[in-house]
């Protein structure tokens, strides 16, 4: 089993990314879940190259790699390549990254109206990313984007299967599943994340859903309750975003199941 999803890459979460627990790892190989400390600057473009070399790997061993998971640019990027984007310069990097995210998004209008237009505003990353790339390279980030290499999707027999269960047995699933992950230890792996000065406020593993839920818990400005509603609520807009991704996004042949009898939202065979 390899892992697709985002979260899950990281340490610091096994509860809150709902990692497979010990005894599920103990069933069969596990890799690419909680390799990755939270102070690194962990990208699709490495995980793509991981999971190659996991798939290769499977393959000499005569095994059959599974990968798990809904994270659609980990897949994206590993099917189809990625932009040759060159390395961006530092300096530009660390002045687009100490911008106010609205100034960012003004910044990147002028620069990039199309990138601007279409991403959110108040997203962080990818407005950083897009004002980043066209600053360092004096191309949009599109337009790099419309080039791709290292893709694999030519060089293995796949078999994708997208699971897209009915969507109020899975906001019930998600809202049983934070009441559990706050039973069973998402609480206290925010406190030690908290309590980490070597991870940056902004750090991507921060950022999962419920750790700023759960952090306001535990500096006293939200109740146990409100957290775990607002952790809920967070999870179930994911997922409807995940799941509308996942519907209109991959390719029309590969196939969809509404079943309910599997947990993960997306399975890939390599």
């Amino acid at each position: 089993m390899i892992n697709a999803d985002s979260a899950q890459v990281y340490a610091e979460l096994r509860v809150l990314s709902a990692r497979p627990s010990p005894e599920e790892e103990a069933q069969a190989p596990h890799r690419l879940f909680g390799h990755i400390a939270g102070t690194a600057d962990y990208s699709a473009a490495r995980w793509a190259e991981e999971a190659k070399a996991e798939i290769a790997a499977a393959h000499a061993r005569g095994s059959l790699p599974v990968l798990a998971g809904g994270t659609g640019m980990y897949i994206r990027t590993l099917l189809d390549g990625i932009a040759p984007v060159p390395e961006i310069d530092p300096s530009v990097r660390a002045e687009v990254r100490a911008l106010p995210v609205a100034e960012a998004h003004d910044l990147l209008r002028q620069a990039d109206r199309d990138a601007a237009e279409r991403l959110n505003a108040a997203d962080t990353t990818r407005v950083a990313r897009a004002l980043e790339v066209v600053r360092s390279t004096g191309r949009t980030l599109a337009a790099w984007q419309a080039e791709r290499v290292g893709g694999i999707a030519d060089a293995i027999d796949l078999a994708p299967l997208i699971l897209l269960p009915d969507r109020a047995w899975l906001a019930e699933r998600c809202d049983r599943r934070l009441c559990a992950m706050f039973d069973d230890g998402a609480i206290e792996e925010v406190e030690s994340l908290l309590q980490r000065s070597d991870i940056a406020a902004n750090a991507p593993v921060r950022r999962a859903i419920g750790v700023a839920e759960i952090a306001a818990f535990l500096k006293g400005s939200l109740s146990r309750e409100t957290a775990l509603e607002r952790a809920q609520a967070a999870t179930r807009q994911y997922a409807k975003r995940q799941y509308t991704w996942l519907r209109h996004q991959p390719p029309e042949h590969w196939p969809r199941t509404e079943s309910t009898d599997i947990s993960k939202q997306a399975v890939y065979f390599a």
